[in-house]
């Protein structure tokens, strides 16, 4: 099994698994403003796409300081609906799941200059469990911020996913 790839299965999961709750919720709950880590859920989920398209990007071979640059502004980009989240999430799944296909030495580490930390030598496969905790963290915080606007969020925990795909003999 390819863990890397299958957890990112999950995080993309997850990650659609919240917005199906969202999206069953009045559109307005997007940008009902909440005292959280995030002023709503638009901007969670904008902080959300955009730290995925800035790793995408790093994985591609654009460096960190540069793909930061290129999406970072992107935090501030808040859609109308969650349909155009769920869109957006979508088409950089498929991003990624193409990314895969092409890479079967996930070990392989790239010389990661992070503004924030230094530089390193990081393998693909610590970028790939760095943004799908980073999503994780983030889906905590959007349940809790669903919980403080009023509404239930959803189970979307790992071992859940493991009853999503087809049992195998």
């Amino acid at each position: 099994m390819n863990h890397p790839q299958e957890m990112y299965k999950y995080h993309t999961w997850a990650t659609h698994t919240i917005l199906g709750r969202i999206q069953e919720l009045p559109n307005s709950v997007l940008h009902q403003e909440v005292n959280s880590s995030f002023p709503t859920l638009a901007h969670a989920l904008s902080h959300m796409y955009a730290v995925d398209q800035m790793w995408y990007l790093v994985l591609t071979g654009v460096s960190m300081p540069e793909a930061l640059q290129m999406c970072m502004p992107r935090n501030e980009e808040i859609y109308d609906s969650i349909e155009d989240y769920s869109k957006r999430f979508a088409e950089l799944s498929q991003q990624f799941t193409a990314w895969f296909q092409d890479h079967i030495d996930l070990e392989h580490t790239i010389l990661l200059d992070n503004p924030f930390a230094g530089i390193r030598n990081t393998s693909l496969t610590e970028i790939i469990f760095h943004l799908i905790n980073h999503g994780t963290y983030h889906r905590g915080n959007i349940s809790t911020m669903l919980r403080q606007l009023g509404h239930a969020s959803i189970m979307n925990d790992y071992s859940l996913f493991w009853y999503t795909k087809p049992a195998t003999a």
